[in-house]
């Protein structure tokens, strides 16, 4: 929804250079929402055939739908336009929420040491951020309150970090990285040797290194390496809830979503998606452009090739379909099994 959002129909069909097929070119909205919560005055968008009910039944006034749509819902405005998923990307950051607009400032609570490296003319510390000795902060970076950046650490320029975001000592961020709250980098990785009856801490002694044009989620953890580095490639998005081990390596522009953990020296190609809840096991390649489905386990390597991957352990997506078809046929096959054991007819395969 958006306070500010009052445009007619024919100004929002020029604006997203659209098609009005039904309703009139007066008409006008003032807010935004999904088919299914729209309320008159809104604008939807409609873009797969999976919806097609939720289009018909809308409360919307208007609904952006794609260029050779044959049928229109009665009593809602359509406009047809190329991509309706893009268009109303376009109208929300037109008219919804705006983040607030970087301004250099640095609050008098801020806590940063004289030996930074920074031109405090052109970043933003906020309220009890830390800033400690030696640590690089690039033009147009954005520290928010409550954070803490370590000894020696780098933040490219342009970053952004949310309240309470952690950047342990000698980590480094590229160029326009942004972390959500509650993100830490840099913690030790979890390693320990059994000694004597006891569990020895391994000195974990390398760094984190986070390239250009990565956003981290709420909550998410990557762990400092053992030596060298844990590394997070250019473009990768990584989701809230996310534990990612030491000396670990991800590639170029991969999606992982929440919830998932990825062990010790595993190794992630580029393009590779991972969905919720997964696992890697540690020493493990996954190859680029793989994707891995929702809660997949992965145990031993896998190829590069844009091939999906399910299950635990993780398959090939036709294998882990046909191990499930068989798995839901064991209740029928025991039935059987238990009427030739009785000497009874057992009952056909349905």
């Amino acid at each position: 929804m958006a306070g500010r959002m009052n445009i007619a129909l024919s100004e929002l069909a020029e604006l997203l250079e659209g098609q009005l097929l039904s309703g009139s070119p007066e008409t006008r909205v003032t807010g935004f929402a999904s088919l299914r919560e729209a309320l008159a005055g809104d604008l939807s968008f409609y873009y797969d055939a999976r919806y097609k009910d939720r289009l018909m039944e809308t409360k919307a006034t208007a609904v952006l739908v794609p260029e050779g749509l044959e049928k229109c819902p009665d009593k809602v405005a359509c406009i047809a336009v190329k991509n309706p998923s893009h268009a109303f990307e376009k109208v929300v950051d037109t008219y919804g929420y705006q983040a607030t607009a970087f301004e250099p400032v640095i609050h008098p609570r801020a806590c940063i040491a004289e030996d930074v490296k920074a031109d405090l003319s052109k970043i933003s510390v906020a309220a009890c951020a830390v800033i400690e000795s030696g640590a690089q902060i690039g033009d147009g970076t954005e520290i928010g309150a409550g954070c803490f950046v370590g000894r020696n650490a780098v933040i490219g320029a342009g970053c952004k970090l949310f309240a309470n975001v952690t950047v342990y000592e000698a980590c480094e961020l590229g160029d326009r990285v942004i972390l959500h709250s509650g993100t830490v980098i840099g913690a030790d990785g979890f390693g320990y040797e059994f000694d004597k009856g006891r569990h020895r801490k391994v000195r974990q002694a390398g760094i984190v290194q986070i390239d250009n044009d990565v956003e981290i989620g709420a909550g998410t953890m990557v762990d400092r390496a053992r030596f060298g580095r844990t590394w997070i490639g250019e473009g990768t998005k990584i989701d809230n809830l996310v534990q990612i081990g030491h000396n670990v390596i991800i590639g170029k522009h991969c999606i992982i979503v929440a919830a998932c953990a990825i062990a010790g020296s595993a190794v992630i190609g580029d393009y590779v998606v991972i969905a919720a809840q997964s696992g890697v096991a540690g020493h493990v390649n996954v190859g680029s452009f793989v994707t891995l489905g929702a809660r997949s386990g992965v145990t031993k390597d896998i190829p590069t090739g844009k091939a999906t991957y399910m299950g635990f352990p993780a398959m090939p997506v036709m294998d882990e379909r046909r191990r499930w078809a068989s798995i839901n046929r064991l209740p029928h096959l025991s039935a059987r099994v238990k009427a030739l054991e009785k000497g009874q007819p057992a009952a056909e395969d349905e």
